[in-house]
């Protein structure tokens, strides 16, 4: 591990970023400070799933490997992923996908883990495989497991398209395939859920609201009767928060007042909180502007951009090379789900305070490079 690790370093390490944590998160170029949230970049389960697929690279440098969609949801990782020779499967992979693998072959799992039924198709084929799912992930999946053996149908809160979602709904059917889900994204889906709960409604106009994000043969008249509240891990905390307490005073309206029907556990991500209470320390601070970095397709980090645009001028960029000039910036926008060109961006002349933060599944290398193209831009030394 002492020479994978010393690789993964040489390919995500900065010594900048180090050096700027050390001095307490605040770097002063000329008329420009940087702030760096305090909780930013690689958690650890991050880390291990990348040093794993590493490792996996290293001990079985003679056969094929092939990972089941992305490592983790930031395109520069995932493009060092196929450098090192590691070969691309989708995520839900068809059978004509896996038609070629055999027992020499290695499949690694990604962060977010897989599906069962991906997992056991891989299995049959003999392939060994090198699981990264990180041990939040599988936390939740022990909950909504024991939500389905006693008979309680599992709330997600998450992304029904997302990975790990996925993954959590196929492990809330229960080792016998009869438990039962519903994903809700938000609190406005949630609030859908507890109508339903309080008053009862159509059946059919229910499970069209929820097309695609309920377990197989779902009945809201039969199926709700005992709920259980999970979330994918990198959502926000105070949503879950919210969506927990208005199912738990739906239940409550219907049945008398008893919450005996009603279970919630605590499932969110300690490094998703610590990166989340982190910015909101840095918003504190009152920086002119925010850069959040990282892959668009991450949740964690979408979350984060959230956050902070309701408060400061927040750009959500994947890497330095978004930083095109002061008066242009290449940058995804949540609303339209495009990366788009903004103007008059970065004040040029004037002193300015430059917050950072990034997600969970972005290198301190990117974070580095960011910094620099900013100093640059505003022509600091």
């Amino acid at each position: 591990m002492s020479h994978v690790q010393a690789q993964v370093e040489s390919h995500y390490r900065s010594a900048l970023v180090e050096t700027i944590r050390a001095q307490g998160g605040v770097l002063q170029a000329g008329n420009t400070t940087v702030r760096l949230a305090k909780q930013f970049g690689f958690c650890y389960g991050v880390e291990r799933a990348i040093d794993l697929a590493y490792a996996a690279g290293k001990v079985f440098a003679d056969r094929q490997i092939f990972l089941l969609g992305e490592i983790i949801h930031n395109p520069d990782v995932n493009a060092q992923m196929e450098a090192l020779g590691i070969r691309h499967l989708p995520a839900r992979p068809s059978e004509a996908d896996l038609a070629g693998l055999g027992p020499d072959d290695v499949v690694i799992v990604p962060a977010f883990g897989a599906e069962t039924a991906t997992v056991a198709a891989v299995k049959t084929r003999g392939c060994q495989i090198v699981d990264t799912t990180c041990g939040d992930v599988m936390s939740v999946w022990k909950r909504v497991r024991q939500n389905a053996v006693e008979q309680v149908t599992s709330i997600i809160h998450g992304k029904s398209a997302h990975e790990e979602t996925r993954a959590t709904a196929s492990r809330a059917l229960g080792p016998d395939g009869n438990g039962h889900y519903l994903v809700v994204l938000d609190l406005h889906e949630a609030g859908r859920v507890g109508e339903f709960l309080k008053n009862g409604g159509d059946p059919a106009a229910f499970l069209a609201a929820f097309a695609g994000a309920t377990s197989p043969g779902f009945d809201p008249t039969l199926h709700l009767q005992r709920i259980g509240v999970a979330n994918q891990t990198t959502m926000l905390r105070s949503e879950t928060e919210a969506i927990q307490n208005h199912l738990r005073e739906a239940v409550a309206h219907r049945d008398g007042g008893s919450t005996a029907n009603f279970r919630y556990f605590d499932t969110i991500c300690g490094a998703t909180q610590e990166r989340q209470d982190a910015l909101f320390q840095l918003l504190s601070e009152s920086p002119d502007l925010l850069l959040v970095i990282g892959g668009y397709n991450s949740s964690n980090t979408t979350h984060l951009v959230e956050i902070a645009q309701e408060k400061f001028p927040t750009w959500f960029i994947r890497n330095a090379a978004c930083l095109i000039s002061a008066d242009e910036i290449r940058h995804f926008d949540l609303h339209s789900r495009n990366e788009i060109v903004s103007r008059a961006w970065l004040p040029l002349g004037r002193p300015l305070t430059v917050g950072i933060t990034a997600g969970a599944s972005c290198p301190n290398n990117l974070i580095e490079d960011a910094i620099r193209r900013v100093l640059e831009i505003r022509g600091e030394p």
